[in-house]
């Protein structure tokens, strides 16, 4: 494994040296990024034999099993992809190459991190139009009607990896954007679903029926009107594309023109070769076809980002009529299931500055000064921590709390709102702050008829779920946190460090801190014990005796 663009290396990145774009665009293309992630040396190129059945996905699983913190994650590229016949493809596989961590997903989106909420802000408002052309990248090379079926002209012929090997039962498409559009509005929508390789011409796909999927109703429409549902499926494409794909937003919209508004200018589309579809210019591999909406067929298992397996189910499935392609593609393949993933720092990275926008500004709550999804093994939906002003009114932090609950059925089953001290992406911080900062039969509400949303389903009222809101936010002044003031602790790892001990992560709370308690008397008493004067104080303490309170009785003071 080579992880700088080097001797051998090196060579497998020129296929990719495209040239100058045909055709203007403001926007980079999957090619351009991955030389990007080798220049910024967030890329591990792995340029020998690897199967993709059996060990590619473990390989880069371990990068988040494994301790690695986050912004030493990887993207990987594999370019010599096998399988357990022995096969090998001709088409590289790009595993966790669009959010391996923050500065993956940075160099993808082409912003700034503290730009990029405002910018998914404005582009769900501010969509613009994608532009038509009539000859594209992606059509380099076109595989239609017989030539389908003959050995590696299918399906067969991609490298798509098995992402959970000993559960799932085939290789799926973690990656695949669906494109369908609407049969009576002709709006197109664009979302990223599992999709099952079957057969050469065959491809299954699971609508996330919980979610109400806009492939999902185009569908149920094309069902009641006796006509198969017309599919595009990209496999590759800019960046930009792909992170509007897995973004939830409403159904009017097309995710194509936010990912335009993403980037400050239009996308470059072209028509389809065999449906009715405008699929993305410069993606890397299309497959066309048509979704049958008179049968179902068996589909799964798959593990699922929840963190359990997805057991086997009834879902459509796909007559794949063309496969498009451009001359040397990347066949991308997100790292899913358990979390910490590439697919949940792709959505977290969107979701939450949505939700902050939607408490503050559609909301006016202006004492929510940030939103933390949980990650780790929760799968972001799950757990939802609100950081509110010590200010806030008690009557806000509960009206964000149900917000938070309504803007998306299938999100928030856990919804806490604390202070601005406490760490919300700090699981411990939030336990310690619904510990000792809330009384549950006074700050915990329960809102019922949640819909189950994604994961396993409970056994009881159908599957349905709830949210619990918890106040873990001060109701009044605390006293102080008890850990050594600030000075004392940075004096000790200077200490620590000149002692050559183990690099330190502080985490917080790593010192203590007034939380509006702190009586003048007692701060005095404890400057007197740092100057190593509590023999002193002892004396003061003994001209303090009663003998008319209890013990335990606290001391009232000024």
């Amino acid at each position: 494994m080579d992880e700088r663009p080097a001797g051998r290396a090196l060579s497998a990145l020129e296929r990719y040296r495209d040239g100058p774009p045909k055709h203007p665009r403001r926007y980079p293309d999957l090619h351009e990024h991955v030389l990007a992630l080798a220049r910024a040396g967030l890329l591990v190129v792995v340029d020998e034999p690897i199967n993709k059945d059996t060990e590619m996905h473990p390989l880069v699983r371990w990068q988040y099993r494994g301790g690695i913190p986050e912004p030493e994650r990887k993207a990987f590229l594999f370019t010599q992809p096998t399988d357990s016949k022995g096969r090998r493809f001709d088409i590289s596989v790009l595993v966790a190459g669009l959010a391996a961590n923050r500065d993956v997903y940075r160099l993808g989106f082409g912003k700034p991190l503290d730009e990029i909420g405002e910018t998914w802000v404005k582009a769900i408002a501010e969509p613009i139009a994608p532009r038509l052309i009539t000859h594209a990248p992606c059509q380099e090379l076109v595989t239609t009607g017989t030539d389908l079926e003959r050995d590696g002209g299918g399906l067969d012929g991609l490298p798509v990896p098995i992402s959970t090997p000993g559960w799932d039962n085939a290789p799926y498409l973690s990656a695949g954007h669906f494109i369908t559009k609407d049969p009576d509005t002709g709006v197109q929508n664009v979302g990223n679903y599992r999709g099952q390789i079957k057969a050469p011409r065959r491809l299954g796909m699971n609508p996330s029926v919980e979610l109400r999927a806009g492939i999902f109703a185009h569908w149920e429409k094309c069902k009641a009107r006796g006509e198969p549902l017309p599919c595009a499926v990209v496999v590759g494409c800019p960046p930009v594309i792909s992170y509007a794909s897995v973004q939830k937003m409403p159904a009017h919209l097309d995710e194509i023109a936010v990912a335009g508004a993403l980037a400050g200018g239009s996308i470059n589309v072209v028509r389809a070769k065999t449906v009715d579809l405008a699929v993305p210019a410069e993606a890397e591999i299309v497959i066309e076809g048509l979704i049958n909406t008179e049968v179902l067929e068996p589909e799964a298992p798959f593990g699922e980002s929840h963190g359990y397996v997805n057991l086997q189910e009834y879902n459509a499935f796909m007559e794949v009529t063309a496969i498009t392609r451009r001359r040397h593609p990347i066949l991308p393949s997100f790292i899913s299931q358990v979390t910490p993933s590439e697919s949940s720092v792709i959505r977290r990275v969107a979701m939450e500055p949505v939700y902050l926008h939607h408490l503050r500004a559609v909301l006016g709550i202006q004492g929510v000064k940030r939103v933390t999804m949980h990650e780790p093994l929760t799968s972001l939906y799950a757990v939802i921590a609100l950081q509110c002003a010590r200010s806030t009114p008690e009557s806000e932090i509960w009206r964000a709390l149900y917000g938070a609950a309504s803007l998306h059925r299938f999100a928030g089953k856990w919804i806490i709102a604390v202070d601005e001290d406490i760490e919300p992406e700090n699981a411990d911080a939030l336990l310690w702050a619904m510990s000792y900062r809330c009384q549950p039969q006074h700050d915990l509400k329960v809102v019922p008829h949640k819909d189950p949303g994604h994961g396993p389903r409970g056994p009881r009222d159908a599957g349905e779920s709830a949210a619990v809101l918890i106040n873990a936010t001060l109701k009044g002044p605390y006293a102080p946190v008890a850990l050594p003031k600030r000075e004392f602790m940075e004096h000790a790892k200077a200490i620590w460090e000149r002692l050559g001990l183990p690099p330190l992560t502080p985490q917080p709370p790593w010192h203590g801190y007034d939380l509006g308690h702190w009586p003048r008397e007692l701060e005095r008493q404890a400057e007197m014990a740092v100057r190593s004067e509590y023999f002193e104080l002892g004396k003061h303490l003994a001209n303090e005796r009663r003998g008319d309170v209890a013990m335990n009785t606290p001391v009232e003071r000024e």
